[in-house]
């Protein structure tokens, strides 16, 4: 794996029409190593920090199976229309004291109503002129003329997660499909937007599953790619599932590190199955992180977060413009 490690750094890039079944049976801790290798080779020891705020809450339409915000699971989660624009700028400001590079609104629903999104373009036009904080957005299946729209008002990325393969995604959803997502990065792209687009592991699908939603990503030419190790929601489907061990995060991470060597690598949910914030995360090929309070779980405090990631030799520094 090692060896491997080091074509990639010379500029190997692996395939879909390679056999990659070598990643399931290669030892754990060599696999580690050599993702940790690329990732200081080819993105240096910047990590990148972003914190999210739930900008509408509940009530969605659509029926992942994995979702507490959706109407066809039954969790209790909070539920509440927009809100209001300066709300969402002063916790902006908050996490940008904090020292956080990236800050979006998160919106459950398929998109967004004409007025939802006025007060979204509200809010982020009134960011970009008060806060020196990279802009992110995730606001489901927009049209290519309101991404136009987002990068006017300082929006500089677009998250929409393709969640799992294309075999698989019709297992966890079925009101909209893998298609509409592809469609939706593409046409961000199209708009000058950067794309954040990963998935969730755990939800019961093969390791091949998860190589062909890394070559997926790959072939995109995603930027940032968070990872998701599920955690299991009582209300939901999968609230019964049997969580991931340690070590099959780490593979994911450090496999999804080998396929997309230059990508942010960011960990999402599931930290908290880690002890001490995660340090074995960072060691095996992840390079970007969510940070303070996750949409519907309890993520990592920001300060915490911070000394942990110096103290293992990481740069936090803000720099906004990457």
């Amino acid at each position: 794996m090692k060896n491997l490690a080091k074509e990639i750094i010379s500029g190997r890039r692996l395939e879909r029409e390679e056999d990659l079944s070598f990643f399931l049976e290669a030892d754990s801790e060599e696999l580690f190593e050599g993702a940790n290798m690329i990732r200081d080779a080819l993105c240096g020891s910047k990590i990148d920090l972003c914190s999210i705020i739930n900008g509408r809450s509940g009530r969605c339409s659509e029926n992942c199976k994995f979702c507490a915000q959706s109407s066809h699971n039954k969790t209790g989660v909070n539920e509440y229309e927009f809100l209001d624009p300066d709300i969402i700028v002063e916790d902006c400001k908050k996490h940008q004291e904090n020292g956080v590079h990236r800050y979006s609104i998160v919106t459950s629903g398929r998109t967004l109503s004409d007025k939802d999104f006025d007060k979204a373009i509200a809010a982020y036009k009134k960011m970009s002129a008060e806060c020196e904080i990279e802009l992110c957005a995730s606001h489901g299946l927009l049209t290519k003329e309101q991404l136009a729209r987002l990068k006017e008002a300082g929006v500089s990325m677009y998250h929409a997660n393709i969640e799992t393969s294309k075999r698989n995604f019709p297992n966890i959803c079925t009101t909209h499909t893998y298609e509409d997502k592809i469609k939706e990065i593409k046409l961000a792209q199209d708009a000058g937007l950067k794309v954040c687009s990963g998935g969730i592991i755990g939800m019961g699908e093969t390791w091949e599953d998860r190589i062909d939603m890394a070559l997926s990503l790959s072939e995109l030419e995603i930027e940032s790619i968070p990872i998701n190790a599920l955690m299991p929601i009582k209300g939901t489907y999968y609230e019964s599932i049997e969580p991931l061990s340690e070590d099959e995060i780490l593979r994911t991470i450090a496999v999804f590190r080998y396929i997309n060597p230059t990508a942010y690598i960011r960990m999402a949910a599931g930290r908290s199955y880690f002890k001490d914030g995660g340090k074995k995360i960072f060691l095996s090929g992840a390079n970007a992180t969510i940070t303070g309070d996750m949409l519907t779980t309890v993520g990592n405090n920001t300060a915490q977060d911070k000394e942990m990631l110096t103290a293992l030799g990481f740069d936090i520094s803000k720099q906004r413009g990457e």
